[in-house]
C-alpha cells in the first residue's frame, strides 16, 4: 500500500516512507568515499592529503543545492498541504532552473579561484597542482552536483522515494566502476577520481531531470516557469541552515587542517580526511531520515494539522537516539577495519587514525539529535532557528573546542572536540524546540 504525506505515521509507516532515503543518503556518501579510497591507495598519502585539503571549497560550492533542495521541498510540500497543486509545481519548476542557473555561475567562480584558494587552504609545494587539478574538474560539474542534491530532497516530497533511491544506485555505481577503471585500470590518479565524480552527479541529475520532465504519476512536475524573486529569497532564507552547515563544516575543515598540520603534519590531515569519509556515511543515516520525515512535516504544517507533527517529533527523537548508540557501537567495533582500508598501507599513520576513531565516534550519539532539530524547523518553515542550530552545531561550538582542547589535551584535543560541540548543541536545540512549542502547537 502506497504511503502518503497526508497519512498518520506509526513508528513502521514511518521506518518504511523514509529507509529509501536514508539507503539513498548512505549509498551517495560510501561513492563518494570511493574517491578517497582509490587515490589514498594507487596515488598515495600525499594526494590523498590534497583532496582532503581541497574538499571543503568544493562543498561549499556544492552545498548551494542542499540550501535550495531543503529550502524548496519544505515550502512546495506546505504548497501541497495547502491544497494547491499548480503553484507546487511551478514553485518546484522554478528551484530546478534556479538551481542550473546558480550552478553554472559557481562553476566559473570556482575553476577560477582553485589556485589561490588552495595556496589560502595551506596546500604544500607537493600537494598543490593536485588540489588544484582535482577541484578544478569536480566544480566543472557543479550544476550536476546542486542538481543532484535538489532531486534528492524533491523526490521525497513527490513521494518517489524508492525512485530517489535507484537513481542513487546508478550514479553510485557509475562512481565505483570509472574509479576502478580511471584510478586503478589506467593510472589517472587525481585526475580520475574526480572525472569519476563528476560523471556520476551528470547521471544523479539526467534521470531525474528526464522523470520530472516527462508525463509521471508522482505529485510533481517539471512546467514552464519563471524565476520569482520572493519564492526563491524565501527557499533559500529557509534552507539556510542546511547552506550555513556546508559553509560552517567546510570552515572547520580548514581549521582542523590547520591544527592538524601545526601539531601532526601530513599524517594528521590524512587520519583526519578517513575521519570525515566514515563520517559522511554514518550521518548520512541521520540526514537520509530527515530529508525523508521532512517533507511529511512540512506537509501537515501547511495542512494546520499539529497533533501529527506532535506525534511526528516524538518518534523522531527516539528513533534518533536509538540509532545514536547502534552507530557509535558500530563505528567503534570498525575503527581497526576501517582504518586497515584507507591507510593499511602506512602503519603508523594507521596506528593514529585507528586511535582517532575511538575518540572522535561518540559523537554519533548526540550528533543525530542535533540535525533532526534543525531540520525540524526547516521543515516548519523557520530557516532562522534553523540556521542558528545549524551555525552553533558546525561552527561556533566545534571552532571553539578545536582551537582550545589541544591546549589541554594535546592531540587528543582535536579529535574530541567534536563530542563537546554536540553536547552543546543538544542543550541549545532542546532549548529551542521547547520555547517554540505552543507557536507550532505541538506541545
Amino acid at each position: 500500500m502506497k504511503i502518503k504525506l497526508s497519512d498518520s505515521f506509526t513508528y513502521k509507516k514511518l521506518l518504511r516512507f523514509t529507509f529509501p532515503t536514508v539507503i539513498m543518503m548512505v549509498f551517495i556518501s560510501v561513492y563518494g568515499v570511493v574517491d578517497g579510497f582509490f587515490v589514498s591507495n594507487y596515488a598515495g598519502k600525499t594526494a590523498f592529503a590534497a583532496i582532503n585539503l581541497i574538499m571543503p571549497f568544493v562543498m561549499i560550492l556544492g552545498g548551494m543545492g542542499f540550501m535550495i533542495g531543503t529550502g524548496g521541498t519544505a515550502l512546495v510540500s506546505k504548497v501541497m498541504g495547502e491544497g494547491d497543486k499548480e503553484r507546487a509545481n511551478k514553485l518546484f519548476s522554478m528551484m530546478i532552473l534556479f538551481t542550473l542557473v546558480l550552478g553554472e555561475l559557481l562553476s566559473f567562480l570556482g575553476i577560477a579561484l582553485m589556485r589561490p584558494i588552495s595556496v589560502w587552504l595551506g596546500a604544500t609545494p607537493e600537494m598543490l597542482d593536485n588540489c588544484v587539478l582535482y577541484g578544478r574538474i569536480v566544480v566543472g560539474f557543479n550544476a550536476f552536483f546542486m542538481l543532484q542534491n535538489v532531486f534528492q530532497s524533491f523526490f521525497t516530497a513527490a513521494e518517489r522515494p524508492k525512485l530517489g533511491l535507484a537513481v542513487t544506485i546508478a550514479a553510485g555505481l557509475t562512481n565505483m566502476i570509472l574509479d576502478y577503471l580511471f584510478v586503478g585500470v589506467f593510472g589517472w590518479k587525481v585526475a580520475g577520481a574526480a572525472v569519476a565524480t563528476g560523471l556520476s552527479q551528470l547521471v544523479g541529475s539526467i534521470i531525474p531531470l528526464i522523470y520530472f520532465i516527462l508525463p509521471n504519476g508522482s505529485r510533481l512536475r517539471l512546467t514552464v516557469s519563471r524565476l520569482e524573486v520572493r519564492p526563491i529569497l524565501a527557499a533559500c532564507a529557509n534552507g539556510s541552515s542546511e547552506l550555513m552547515s556546508n559553509i560552517s563544516s567546510s570552515i572547520v575543515g580548514v581549521i582542523y587542517n590547520f591544527q592538524l598540520m601545526r601539531l601532526i603534519g601530513e599524517d594528521g590531515v590524512s587520519a583526519f580526511g578517513v575521519l570525515m569519509y566514515v563520517q559522511f556515511i554514518f550521518t548520512a543515516v541521520y540526514f537520509g531520515y530527515t530529508t525523508g520525515a521532512s517533507p511529511i512535516i512540512s506537509y501537515h504544517y501547511g495542512a494546520k494539522n499539529p497533533s501529527e507533527i506532535k506525534n511526528l517529533l516524538k518518534k523522531s527523537v527516539v528513533l534518533m537516539a536509538v540509532s545514536g548508540v547502534v552507530l557509535t557501537g558500530a563505528a567503534m567495533l570498525m575503527s581497526p577495519l576501517l582504518s586497515q582500508i584507507f591507510v593499511g598501507y602506512d602503519a603508523e599513520l594507521k596506528k593514529l587514525t585507528e586511535h582517532a576513531f575511538l575518540v572522535y565516534s561518540i559523537n554519533f550519539v548526540i550528533a543525530g539529535y542535533n540535525i533532526f532539530a534543525s531540520a525540524f524547523f526547516t521543515a516548519l518553515n523557520n530557516g532562522a532557528v534553523s540556521a542558528a542550530i545549524s551555525v552553533i552545531r558546525t561552527l561556533v561550538f566545534q571552532v571553539a573546542a578545536v582551537l582550545l582542547l589541544p591546549l589541554v589535551l594535546g592531540n587528543d584535543g582535536i579529535w574530541a572536540s567534536i563530542i563537546v560541540a554536540e553536547l552543546g548543541t543538544a542543550v541549545v536545540s532542546t532549548v529551542f524546540i521547547y520555547k517554540k512549542r505552543y507557536e507550532y502547537k505541538y506541545a
